[in-house]
């Protein structure tokens, strides 16, 4: 507490208040400046602010579609952060199964702070769920490959934590979070050090064991040289099946493999009984199908 206000540094609170104040007010600065003084967003929704004082209600939030739900803490925070008054009881989870037409939260509170929330919740929601829902959908497909499916870092600008956590709801695991929690030497480490010697090197003397360290190769001498070199795991970019089929005659079990390049998935089924560890697919945060949700108001 400072001088009796909350203090949020939780992410999860920053991103929610972030995605109002774009949507309350036409400075996001001030709003959001405000938002870290007061612990709340203020701004104005002029269409429902001349229509409704104090008014009660409730609403449901429908799906409109198949999937799986992903995004309920950052749904509540919302409102959270708009009136504290307003309560959102989610009657789902987050991974699980969504049929159409199934209600998953009742929302109760003044009917001007419901639909000051609503779009940017939906869209919390929305954007996660689809995630969830693609992810889950692919490893159904791929039930009988026994690979592991991994994001990228190719997410919406701070949208990261969330969307990695649909991975999660979805059925999938997360690479490296950032490039604070993970060693990955790319080809333009590479090609601006001179090699992947030089490069591990580098990072052996910086850090010693600290963190593993994985190595993005493009052909077979490169594979050759990031197993000299005794990393921890070796990414196979771009290769075709040929390529990653003779890559993995020189790999040993001690070294992990990870496949990546535009990758889907009758290409990952193409890859079945290989000694392959995971499949990275950037598609799954970057280009996925909103997952369709409606709120309908029950005015008291």
């Amino acid at each position: 507490m400072a001088n009796g206000v909350k203090c949020w540094t939780d992410d999860y609170h920053l991103i929610a208040a972030l995605a109002l104040c774009e949507d309350l007010s036409a400075s996001c600065y001030d709003c959001f400046a405000e938002f870290l003084k007061t612990g709340k967003v203020r701004g104005s929704d002029v269409t429902t602010d001349a229509i409704f004082q104090n008014e009660k209600s409730e609403a449901v939030v429908i799906s409109k579609s198949k999937g799986v739900l992903s995004g309920t803490k950052i749904f509540k925070l919302v409102y959270e952060l708009i009136d504290e008054e307003v309560k959102a009881k989610f009657l789902k989870n987050d991974s699980d199964s969504l049929e159409i037409g199934d209600e998953i939260c009742r929302i109760s509170g003044r009917m001007s702070s419901i639909l000051k929330g609503e779009r940017t919740a939906l869209n919390f929601i929305g954007h996660l769920s689809g995630i969830a829902t693609e992810v889950n959908n692919l490893l159904k497909e791929l039930s009988d490959v026994k690979i592991t499916l991994i994001d990228t870092r190719k997410t919406t600008p701070g949208m990261r934590r969330l969307e990695k956590e649909a991975v999660i709801h979805g059925g999938a695991q997360n690479h490296r979070f950032g490039l604070y929690d993970m060693v990955l030497i790319k080809d333009n480490h590479i090609d601006a050090t001179g090699s992947i010697k030089n490069a591990v090197e580098k990072v052996r003397k910086k850090y010693g064991n600290l963190y593993k360290i994985e190595v993005e190769t493009r052909n077979i001498s490169e594979v050759k040289e990031a197993i000299a070199q005794k990393v921890d795991r070796i990414m196979l970019d771009n290769m075709s099946k040929n390529e990653i089929e003779k890559a993995l005659e020189h790999i040993d079990d001690r070294i992990e493999v990870e496949v990546t390049g535009n990758m889907d998935a009758e290409k990952i089924k193409n890859l079945k009984g290989l000694n392959i560890d995971y499949v990275s697919l950037g598609y799954i945060t970057a280009s996925v199908k909103y997952h369709d949700f409606s709120m309908v108001i029950r005015r008291k």
